[in-house]
This record gives structure tokens, C-alpha cells and sequence, in this order.
């Protein structure tokens, strides 16, 4: 069972994680323009944003999978 608001709380991680996977890659397109792309400042802060959206990513998983009804009986 799915209660309507986890529904929509994945609805906007969806939406969050797209903005944060636009947001690493404009980061990306930035250091390919830096003498050393891989040292430059965009491509550490892509690494950083690029965990955040996993992170998100992970809250997602973690309440699709979330039985309210197993939660109920405990």
C-alpha cells in the first residue's frame, strides 16, 4: 500500500534528481573547457553534486520499497 503523499514526495525527488543530473553535467561541459579539466573546480563540485544525486536517488528507492503495511503491524 502507497500512501498518496510518498507518492508524491517520489514525484519530486524524480524532478530533483533531474535538476541536480542537469546541474552535474553543466558542471562537466565547464571543466572540459579548463586547461586541466579533471583538477579544475568544476569537476571537483561535479563529484560532489554528482553523490548528491545518488543520495536522492537512494531517498527515492527507499520509499518506493516502503511497505506502510508491514510498518502498521510492528
Amino acid at each position: 500500500m502507497h500512501d498518496e503523499r510518498i507518492d508524491e514526495l517520489v514525484r519530486e525527488l524524480d524532478n530533483v534528481q533531474e535538476r541536480i543530473a542537469d546541474l552535474a553535467l553543466d558542471l562537466l561541459h565547464q571543466a572540459m573547457g579548463d586547461a586541466d579539466p579533471k583538477a579544475s573546480p568544476s569537476a571537483k563540485a561535479e563529484k560532489v553534486v554528482t553523490r548528491a544525486r545518488r543520495s536522492v536517488e537512494k531517498a527515492r528507492h527507499l520509499l518506493i520499497t516502503l511497505d506502510l503495511e508491514a510498518l502498521d503491524e510492528d
